[in-house]
């Protein structure tokens, strides 16, 4: 404990105490929370995935294996403000229809652009991301090979080429 900041120390354990009751992961720097995941072999393979003010994901295509933990970790680069310019990266279901799921998605504002009546459609998504902010969430891929189409849901995004395909096989 520093003995010139001894407040500031009981302040910091309490607030970090209070995180881990929330539920919140709290990595450190000498100890980050991944690597003993990672050396048992539990973790989640990562892709990262740039959206810019182009409406363009910087790959179309993911490749994953069946079953496997997955996370998808989305960075929004541009110069736009986030309400003008938000990337997501939703995961639909083979049987879903991205363009039909991409127009009702359109007027889904207050639900961060993911369509109420089409939540079973989808099988994981990002929150949505502005300029300069990073996104993620880890899901398990689905057993059953296949392409499963993504998109970003925000307005006209979907329309310009802002989708692909996770190929489970």
């Amino acid at each position: 404990m520093n003995s010139r900041f001894p407040r500031l120390s009981t302040i910091g354990a309490a607030a970090l105490l209070s995180l881990a009751a929330a539920g919140s992961t709290i990595v450190s720097a000498q100890t980050p929370a991944a690597k003993p995941a990672e050396k048992a072999g539990a973790a989640a393979r990562t892709v990262e995935i740039v959206g810019t003010d182009d409406m363009k994901f910087n790959i179309n295509e993911i490749a994953a294996k069946k079953g496997e933990q997955l996370r998808i970790r989305l960075t929004a680069k541009g110069v736009m403000p986030k309400v003008a310019m938000s990337h997501n990266v939703v995961v639909l279901k083979k049987s879903a229809d991205p363009a039909a799921f991409a127009t009702a998605a359109a007027s889904a504002r207050a639900t961060d652009f993911i369509p109420p009546a089409n939540k079973a459609d989808v099988i994981a998504n990002t929150p949505l991301a502005g300029n300069g902010e990073t996104v993620e969430v880890t899901f398990k891929v689905p057993a059953e090979a296949g392409s499963y189409p993504f998109l970003c849901t925000f307005p006209g995004h979907f329309v310009v080429g802002m989708k692909g395909n996770l190929v489970v096989k």
